[in-house]
């Protein structure tokens, strides 16, 4: 029986894993493969740089490789080519005048890569070509020439086995991705209402706001891929901006309820929302929820009719207590966390509404053919 836990407990933990699991073995398979080509010519080193290339530029979905492998050849060529310029036209043959040469190869490369990050790696290019020619007795040209071959064989061999083996779609990852910041969102939306009824600890409500704000910053990170692999035809023509956006909004919904969560309501508010509030919590959840398994299956999510019922309960009591002109008897500083509150509900409300138009359109968007989930 203790053998039967454990082996169900590691295949848990595979299953939570296989995205890492299958990078790990895209990886290792592509610097396998590029050293298994350098060794069909004479490189330095035994292809060292490009199986250094090929770990480098793999990366966790095909359009990540794709992006990572066109910077890196980039700024390779920029690199190699003016160095290799400098250190033709400017002798070198001591070391002050190699020191010399180095400081003019990388000063102006740092420059331009600190105006274009797509040339970061040509410092880096310029070292190689410069020390590399002189401890192999190459010439400049013929070091940067071996460098650049060994780049494009190092990116060539990531993007093969980005593509052929287990290959991961940012589209798949972005879909993931936002599947569980909404999951997230609906787990702790009622954890932050309940602020309203009793005392929330700041530490929790920081840590929240930092979990969702690290998790959507990551997600449009993902959709930057998303939009590679559309301009490679490697992915549905569905557009995540949208999702994006909105993923950003709710984010600044939950902010503003964390901020105004510091401290319970004010009685009779706290007596007579209270309730409308955790129905109102239970409804936006619930709603999460089923638009994760929308968005995940690409099917249209369920009607908002349930969501709209418990806000407009909670908008037609507030406005009872304003008419009632209770809010008169509140201190300032009550006021406005209970203005803020609705601010942020009315606000959630529409983003919700968002939400649930992007699910529409990435259901109305067509299916990649043979594409994994």
């Amino acid at each position: 029986m203790r053998l039967a836990n454990t082996w169900s407990f590691v295949g848990a933990r595979l299953r939570d894993h296989k995205a890492q699991l299958r990078f790990c073995l895209r990886l290792t398979l592509a610097g396998l493969l590029a050293f298994a080509f350098a060794q069909l010519w004479s490189f330095p080193l035994r292809g060292l740089w490009a199986v250094l290339t090929a770990v480098i530029v793999t990366q966790m979905s095909v359009g990540g490789s794709l992006q990572a492998t066109a910077e890196y050849v980039v700024g390779t060529l920029g690199g190699a080519i003016y160095a290799s310029a400098v250190a033709v036209l400017v002798p070198h043959n001591t070391t002050p005048a190699l020191a010399a040469v180095l400081a003019l190869s990388i000063g102006p490369l740092a420059l331009l890569a600190a105006l274009n990050p797509r040339f970061r790696v040509a410092p880096f290019t310029a070292v190689i070509v410069l020390l590399v020619s002189n401890e192999f007795r190459q010439s400049p040209i013929e070091s940067a020439i071996y460098r650049v071959l060994e780049v494009l064989l190092g990116g060539g061999s990531a993007i093969v086995v980005s593509l052929l083996i287990l290959p991961e779609r940012a589209h798949v990852r972005a879909l993931d991705a936002a599947a569980r910041i909404l999951d997230r969102l609906a787990q702790v939306l009622s954890e932050l209402l309940a602020g309203f009824t009793r005392q929330l600890e700041a530490s929790t409500i920081a840590r929240i706001q930092n979990e969702i704000g690290a998790a959507v910053a990551g997600f449009q990170g993902i959709t930057a891929d998303v939009e590679r692999e559309r301009l490679a035809h490697l992915a549905p023509e569905v557009d995540h901006g949208p999702l994006s956006r909105t993923l950003l909004r709710l984010r600044h919904d939950f902010v503003i309820l964390g901020r105004a969560a510091v401290a319970p309501l004010p009685d009779p508010f706290a007596r007579r929302l209270s309730p409308l509030l955790m129905r109102l919590g239970e409804s936006a959840g619930d709603d999460l929820h089923s638009t994760v398994a929308a968005l995940l299956s690409r099917r249209p999510p369920p009607s908002l009719e349930a969501v709209d019922a418990a806000f407009a309960a909670y908008a037609a009591e507030f406005a009872a207590l304003r008419k009632e002109g209770i809010t008169r008897t509140l201190e300032s500083q009550e006021v406005e966390r209970i203005f803020a509150l609705g601010f942020a509900l009315e606000q959630l409300h529409r983003n919700l509404a968002d939400l649930q138009r992007c699910a529409m359109e990435s259901a109305r968007s067509p299916k990649q053919k043979g594409q994994k989930r």
